[in-house]
């Protein structure tokens, strides 16, 4: 791989306080753009087209207060007892205070690890090598940690509250204004960059499958919602690079080489408020530097994609499986929509349920219930799709 930056070892002081122009002027522009505000509908009820112009134009929208304050609020509660019951460390079973960490039900394990400020990506041949370039990393405190959790893997089935977030009536018709009545699911991951801990995710774009296709476009590999449930800041948030999702794969190496640093000046942040989520195209340059600050990042992700990118295609996962998403697939995952919409239902009553198109005959059969829960939702993430 091409590794351009040389892994360094600047304490977290000194890493923050390098960064500072570089995040001075990342806010300053990012605030330029234009790019944010409510989840706003016309007369007809579509998206409003300044909205779809500036998502296409930039490569992300920064919605902002998505969430009420009580659903704010249970999501953090799920999170903290995700974290409350974490295994002690990547190898045990057994959490801090000696009881079963929780996930051990469900068939991958939803806990990934990282070393405190490191860069387990950058440089390397993990994810496809799709993160060519490493980041610079930086020493944690003496009293840190030896490993720090990254991402809870499978949310739907991990954490209730997010499965109503799944089902959320404004963020669906986003996501079929953008795709298309038959969107269809990625996978949900929650980040996790805790403050003096949070590791980097070196530059890269998500997708893998579609950039030599013939009719490749800026769509063509879908985008991901993210979900802030704290404070989204320049010194740990999201950065990208505007635009870059309309060029194709972007040589990132040259980029970094071209800054002579991680810090590529083209790039944003993405900066949000608790309750507020941004869409981002998966094809945009995008990255995160460890997190020196003294605040925490909790991010939850869910992806969707055109479902014409998804029919048939037969994909490697990023863990090796081989998998064919022929209708059948397609559908099953699918499911976890409608699921999710019903699960809000009950919570909301107040609310509009979003009309998924794909399974508008099939809503009896999607309710969220102990029946649902076992024979759907659990393990759903076996059924995740990927380009």
């Amino acid at each position: 791989m091409n590794d351009v930056v040389a892994h360094i070892t600047l304490s977290a002081e000194e890493h923050a306080q390098s960064m500072s122009t570089y995040i001075e002027d990342g806010e300053r522009r990012a605030h330029e753009l234009g790019n944010r505000g409510p989840i706003r509908f016309d007369v007809d009820g579509n998206l409003e087209s300044r909205i779809l112009d500036a998502y296409w134009e930039h490569g992300f929208y920064v919605f902002e207060d998505v969430l009420r304050d009580s659903e704010l609020s249970d999501l953090r509660e799920d999170v903290a007892r995700m974290l409350d019951g974490a295994p002690r460390d990547p190898k045990s079973d057994l959490d801090t205070k000696g009881r079963q960490a929780l996930g051990r039900e469900f068939s991958r394990e939803p806990y990934r690890w990282a070393r405190p400020l490191s860069d387990p990506l950058g440089g390397t041949s993990k994810n496809k090598g799709r993160h060519p370039s490493a980041m610079h990393e930086a020493v944690p405190a003496q009293d840190a940690p030896k490993w720090t959790v990254q991402n809870l893997h499978g949310n739907l089935h991990l954490m209730e509250s997010t499965l109503r977030l799944y089902g959320h009536p404004g963020l669906l018709a986003v996501a079929e204004a953008v795709l298309g009545a038959d969107f269809v699911p990625y996978n949900e991951v929650t980040f996790i960059k805790e403050p003096g801990l949070g590791p980097s995710v070196a530059w890269h774009q998500d997708g893998t499958t579609h950039w030599d296709s013939d009719d490749w476009d800026a769509g063509a590999h879908g985008f991901n919602f993210m979900t802030q449930l704290y404070p989204s800041t320049a010194a740990n948030c999201v950065w990208a690079i505007p635009g870059s999702h309309k060029q194709g794969k972007v040589d990132i190496p040259q980029l970094v080489k071209d800054a002579d640093s991680d810090r590529i000046a083209s790039a944003v942040p993405m900066l949000c408020e608790a309750g507020d989520a941004f869409i981002m195209n998966r094809q945009i340059v995008h990255g995160s530097f460890a997190n020196t600050s003294s605040e925490r990042r909790v991010t939850l992700n869910a992806g969707f994609f055109p479902r014409k990118r998804i029919q048939d295609m037969t994909v490697t996962h990023l863990d090796g499986r081989v998998v064919t998403f022929d209708d059948h697939h397609i559908h099953e995952r699918s499911r976890m929509i409608q699921i999710g919409i019903d699960a809000r239902r009950q919570r909301y009553p107040d609310e509009a349920p979003f009309h998924y198109a794909p399974l508008a005959d099939e809503v009896e059969e999607n309710r969220w219930n102990a029946e649902t829960r076992r024979s759907v939702v659990k393990d759903y993430n076996l059924r995740d799709m990927y380009i």
